[in-house]
């Protein structure tokens, strides 16, 4: 396999490394600040707002978009030219990140040009914030069991039912939820059908959101609970009933995007090992530390190539399997092993969190320590993704 990238790619990489340097040092300079504490959400997301919207201004913040909508139609290879670039030059996060890589191209695939031209700008700019609601707390991590339930009323739809673990619920605009508008299908043991994807207004009467505290302190995820709320029918996004369809390309995209950011540990090993030269160099000197590093370096290094493998079954319109559920299992493995061996390599020093004068790198390592837990959940559950890995790619015998 021909790993080197093309004269266009390379092109690509000067253009947004050129583009970086220039607009992080303003953009940090602009706002003479520090990355606020994750505790801070109202701080966080207004910095998020401000890098979103300026890379918006350079034609940075959409890249897979069409450029009739502010996007580049960046190819695959560019894709890993931008993670790879991003996590070099350690970017902040983006203020919109459902809208931008989940829900936008959803919208683009599935909406009307009516629906295109009264969501996609405001998602674009950051004008509005989007989340996503497919979890349940009756579903597990059985998506189709879904039973959030949808009554058509004329021109509306009226929800009821509760979802779970939606990042950003409680300050969203607009969200893209998956609802039963056909209860009978799961008594048919049809489930996959009856679903129905609809966007949803965060802010009409009976949507109460309900923040969950997680163990970093953070207060990201949330309950969403619907008591007879209501939503145009013009809302719907594609055909009543084809809610699974456009949901599996949702997930479609966050899967292909989990399991891409693994090219990005590349980076994190590399701060960490930059942290423990500064400031607990003699670890570096350590036999087991040092196996565990070049063991992760190898992780890393493989994991790289395996996503370079189904980003080229990808051009060639193949199938990405099994390469996508197995990176999906190496970026939640190596994003945990990394978050465990930086507070080995950093000793006491280590476990500072954010906010304290003595820690390190911010709080960085503490906070991974505990946040990376949840990549053994988001983008599917390691057991479900080993389960499916069994089922079909290795078609293990069945008990």
């Amino acid at each position: 396999m021909d790993f080197a990238f093309t004269p266009e790619d390379e092109v690509f990489r000067a253009e947004l490394r050129s583009w970086l340097e220039g607009n992080l040092r303003a953009f940090r300079k602009d706002r003479d600040e520090v990355e606020p504490p994750p505790t801070d959400l109202g701080a966080t997301m207004a910095r998020r707002k401000d890098w979103q919207r300026r890379l918006n201004q350079g034609r940075w913040a959409a890249i897979n978009w069409p450029r009739e909508w502010g996007g580049r139609e960046a190819t695959i290879m560019q894709n890993v030219i931008y993670s790879e670039e991003m996590a070099r030059a350690r970017t902040p996060g983006i203020f919109n990140a459902n809208g931008i890589w989940q829900i936008g191209p959803m919208i683009i695939r599935w909406g009307t040009d009516e629906q295109k031209q009264r969501w996609l700008p405001g998602i674009l700019s950051a004008d509005e914030h989007w989340c996503q609601g497919f979890s349940e707390p009756e579903a597990g991590s059985d998506l189709a069991n879904l039973r959030c339930r949808a009554t058509r009323d004329g021109d509306e739809y009226v929800l009821d039912g509760t979802k779970i673990w939606i990042s950003t619920a409680h300050i969203a605009d607009w969200g893209l939820f998956l609802v039963r508008t056909d209860p009978a299908a799961i008594e048919r043991k049809a489930k996959h059908e009856g679903i129905t994807a609809l966007i949803v207004d965060m802010r009409v009467p009976g949507i109460q959101c309900r923040p969950i505290r997680d163990i970093t302190g953070d207060e990201m995820f949330n309950e969403v609970v619907f008591a007879e709320a209501r939503v145009p029918v013009a809302y719907r996004l594609g055909e009543e009933g084809q809610g699974w369809q456009v949901a599996m390309g949702t997930l479609g995209h966050e899967r292909v995007g989990t399991a891409g950011m693994s090219i990005t540990l590349a980076a994190e090993l590399e701060r960490m090992i930059a942290t423990a030269r500064e400031h607990n160099p003699d670890a570096l000197e350590d036999p087991d530390l040092r196996d565990r590093l070049a063991r992760a370096w190898t992780q890393v290094t493989l994991t790289r190539l395996l996503n370079y493998r189904a980003l080229s079954k990808v051009l060639k319109g193949e199938k990405t399997w099994p390469e996508v559920p197995l990176a999906k299992l190496q970026w939640s493995h190596l994003s945990q092993t990394l978050a465990e061996l930086g507070c080995d390599l950093l000793g006491p020093a280590g476990i500072l969190a954010r906010g304290g004068p003595d820690a390190v790198d911010g709080g960085h390592w503490n906070h991974q320590y505990c946040w990376q837990r949840y990549t053994s959940i988001g983008a599917g559950t390691t057991e479900v993704q080993k389960n499916i890995i069994a089922d079909r790619a290795i078609s293990l015998p069945r008990r």
